[in-house]
């Protein structure tokens, strides 16, 4: 299936216009590498390590370090996936040099092993190499998708949030987004979204932002509920994750079943409150899907009219960019538009 762009600014490559400055980089940044923190070493193997990183030339070790991937002993298995995980960090350039001298296909071997650190390992070297816009190919093709799924279901914390952000960086090519939904990533990340830490939310937020522009993952993460963590998330000011929340249910309002789910779980309450108390960015994309909403559903007006919607929405006509005053303005007309009696017949057994 196809990609849509329900609005209008950029990011990961797709461009949206109708947010603050066409731009949502301080909504979204991309995943980081390494989150794993620093694993003890011997000080000879430090030592190597650190001359390795400081060289030019590193392709001797980088060979060694593979074969020692496949090894029997697990110690020395672990040992090789930290190393290579360590150089995938310090120096961008050994990504390419690590993927080439053949470490993938091991490494993504590891990610499905039963002991939790060396899959922790294994997991957190694939998502440094896939900082390597050259690698996410090779890392896909070689079976990549269905193990860093199951370190999202039953990993470590650290593998979780890793897998999450492994698959996004997986996601930003096309071909993977319906491989990655199909594999069951969705309702893990939804999942994640809900209860993991900080850094899993965030991990989590982003990846379903890239995943759902394909609209068959959208049907996935509305029927696993992500209405509830994204209104939750909206609602907590204190969450720093309310314009991650608000671009991820952006890109599923265009779904009937998205709104539906979206105003069974209290959103249109916490929209208004984003229009009144929220950021301008906030602000301005709380009225963006709120007059998605409206748009086809007198119902819908109504509940946002009641909620005392009109005199924020109208502060923001005023005093928002031009973008804002334009959605505010649309969005103000059709809240004032008179009932129908179809609408009064319709609806007479629904509280509101």
């Amino acid at each position: 299936m196809g990609t849509e762009n329900p609005v209008n600014f950029s990011y990961m490559g797709r461009s949206f216009d109708d947010l603050t400055n066409g731009d949502s980089s301080g909504a979204f940044s991309d995943c980081n590498s390494d989150r794993s923190g620093e694993f003890p070493m011997a000080s000879s193997q430090s030592r190597r390590l650190l001359i390795s990183c400081a060289s030019d030339n590193s392709d001797e070790l980088i060979q060694q370090l593979v074969l020692d991937l496949e090894s029997c002993s697990i110690d020395e298995q672990k040992q090789a996936a930290m190393e290579i995980r360590l150089l995938a960090k310090n120096k961008p350039e050994n990504r390419l040099r690590i993927a080439k001298a053949g470490a993938v296909r091991p490494l993504i071997s590891l990610i499905s092993c039963t002991d939790p650190q060396l899959q922790e390992y294994g997991v957190t070297a694939i998502l440094n190499l896939s900082l390597n816009d050259e690698n996410k190919e090779l890392i896909a093709a070689s079976g990549a998708i269905k193990p860093l799924v199951r370190a999202l279901m039953s990993g470590t914390s650290t593998a979780k949030e890793n897998a999450a952000c492994a698959l996004l960086r997986l996601s930003q090519m096309e071909e993977n987004k319906i491989a990655i939904g199909r594999s069951g990533a969705i309702p893990l990340l939804v999942n994640l979204l809900g209860n993991g830490g900080f850094r899993g939310k965030k991990d989590a937020s982003t990846a379903l932002y890239s995943l759902c522009s394909v609209k068959e993952n959208k049907i996935r993460a509305v029927k696993a509920g992500i209405m509830r963590p994204l209104v939750e998330l909206m609602a907590d000011f204190g969450s720093n994750m309310v314009d991650k929340s608000a671009f991820v249910l952006s890109v599923l309002v265009s779904m009937s079943e998205a709104r539906t789910a979206l105003v069974d779980e209290g959103g249109i309450p916490v929209l208004v409150e984003l229009v009144e108390d929220g950021t301008q960015r906030q602000k301005e994309i709380a009225a963006v899907i709120l007059l998605q909403i409206c748009e086809e559903s007198v119902l819908y007006r109504t509940m946002v009219a009641r909620e005392g919607a009109i005199p924020p929405l109208v502060a923001l006509s005023q005093s928002g960019t031009n973008r804002a005053k334009q959605k505010a303005e649309k969005l103000i007309e059709l809240l004032r538009q008179p009932r129908s009696g179809n609408y009064a017949a319709t609806t007479s057994n629904v509280c509101v």
